[in-house]
């Protein structure tokens, strides 16, 4: 009996270091979103006037539509699991990276339409503007690294 082992043949282009340095980066990033995600997301109001909201923040928070949380988790989800593909040099890193960014746009919207950054202010709006930056500046990476041949 004969026993064959099929193998990915090794990628012909060089992975840069700064690509890979950015990629850790963003999974770092995304590894905090999701510690946020969960400190947010399962706490209920006196939980988070204790985090640091005020009440009526607190109030607005815990009554967010769950479509809400929805994005939040795809975001960060799709952050960790999009640069985990992109350290691995896999190709659905560009789709998954794509599903968070997409998520977070919709979060960021979300946030305008519901009242969120109207009660948490300009650190509000800037802290999620640069979610969404990170995002749409990971998928830029994952789209340029396959367009260079280093992703499988």
């Amino acid at each position: 009996m004969t026993t064959t082992t099929t193998t990915t043949p090794p990628l012909s282009a060089t992975y840069p270091l700064a690509a890979r340095g950015a990629a850790l980066a963003g999974l770092a990033w995304s590894l905090f979103g999701a510690y946020q995600f969960a400190s947010q997301t399962f706490n209920d109001e006196a939980g988070l006037i204790a985090s640091g909201m005020t009440p009526e923040q607190a109030q607005l928070y815990a009554g967010l539509p769950v479509w809400m949380a929805a994005v939040f988790a795809i975001g960060t989800l799709g952050g960790v699991v999009g640069c985990a593909l992109l350290l691995a040099r896999r190709k659905a890193s560009i789709a998954v990276l794509g599903a968070s960014m997409a998520a977070y746009v919709a979060l960021w919207a979300g946030d305008a339409a519901l009242g969120v950054f109207a009660a948490f202010g300009a650190p509000q709006v800037v802290v999620l503007t640069f979610v969404v930056a990170v995002a749409a500046g990971l998928l830029w990476l994952a789209a340029r690294l396959d367009r260079n041949g280093v992703l499988a």
